[in-house]
This record gives structure tokens, sequence and C-alpha cells, in this order.
């Protein structure tokens, strides 16, 4: 079922969420529902969602970039690089976006590898390591589990945040920046 995306500015999208106890029926559901809603996002297309999102504050998320289709439960990081992956201006385009406040767009500096362990919908715990763009999502969707919203970062590296309207984009004020 395709759920509504909470938006940026509603209170749970800023809590911690709860570990998953066991994978049941309830959680399954929760995934598919994921999978749903995110399929169904198109202006904008997202790569990742975490349940937070989508109202659940537990601790799943799922990313589907390139030919990489994940569903992560109970991530915990073990290492990140302290190489940085930088997000470029506008005109580099690798500017990080969030579906729950669709649109608006930041540079945001995140390191560059990740190594995670998490759990899969089977209860299998695996442990893996992700480059580039996809650890970015990785740590973009972490942190939905843990609270934090891309604003949060962008007001700490104090980053531009642009509006893309379809055809331009446009440097804005940070919504609680004033």
């Amino acid at each position: 079922m395709i759920r509504k995306i909470v938006d940026i500015k509603e209170h749970s999208l800023h809590q911690k969420s709860k570990p998953v106890e066991k994978i049941d029926k309830k959680i399954l559901s929760i995934i598919e529902d994921m999978r749903d809603t995110l399929a169904a996002q198109k202006d904008p297309e997202g790569v990742g969602l975490a349940a937070p999102q989508i109202g659940r504050n537990v601790q799943i998320f799922l990313m589907q970039y390139d030919n990489v289709d994940k569903i992560i439960i109970n991530p915990k990081i073990i290492k990140k690089s302290k190489e940085l992956l930088e997000g470029k201006n506008k005109d580099g385009k690798l500017l990080e976006g969030c579906l729950s406040l669709p649109h608006y767009y930041g540079p945001i500096k995140r390191s560059k590898r990740v190594t995670i362990s998490y759990m899969d919908p089977a209860g299998k715990t695996v442990t893996e390591t992700f480059e580039g763009f996809l650890a970015h999502i990785v740590q973009h969707e972490i942190d939905h589990l843990n609270g934090v919203v891309f604003l949060d970062h962008i007001l700490e590296q104090k980053a531009p945040l642009y509006l893309f309207d379809g055809d331009d984009w446009e440097e804005v004020e940070l919504p609680h920046a004033k």
C-alpha cells in the first residue's frame, strides 16, 4: 500500500526509531508499504526510504539505486572512511535531497565509504561496505532512523540549500536559520 510520506516538520521524523525485535507479518507489511511508496515517487524520484518517513518509527530502510535493491533492518555503522564524498554545488549535480522535503537539495559532506552490520528480511546478519553514492544513501537513511534529517547537516556544515522547480535552481534561506 502506498503511504503518505511524512513532512520534514513532523515531530516523529526527529525521534530515534526502535529496533526491530522480530521479523513478523507486521514488519513484512511495513517493508511492502515502503517498497510501494518508494516506487510511486516520481516527482522527485527517490533512491531510499526509511520507515519513519511513512510514519513507522522502526529501524528499517530500503534503497533502490542502479542495480542495488536492499532492505536494511537494525543497521549499525561499524566503520566510516575519513575521506569524504562531498556533495557538489548545483552545477556539479551531486546534491542530497529528501522525499520528506521534496525539491530541496544541498551539498552535504559524508564519508566516501561506510561499513555497516544489519539484518536482512530473512533475519540473517550481514556486514557490508558501501562506497560513493551508495554510502551517501546509507548514511542519509541511517540518519532518519536516528531522528536526524538532512537539513540538520545543511545547518551544521553551513551549506547552501537549493530549491529546484523543474527548470531552475534557486538558492533559498534555511527554514529556521533566520
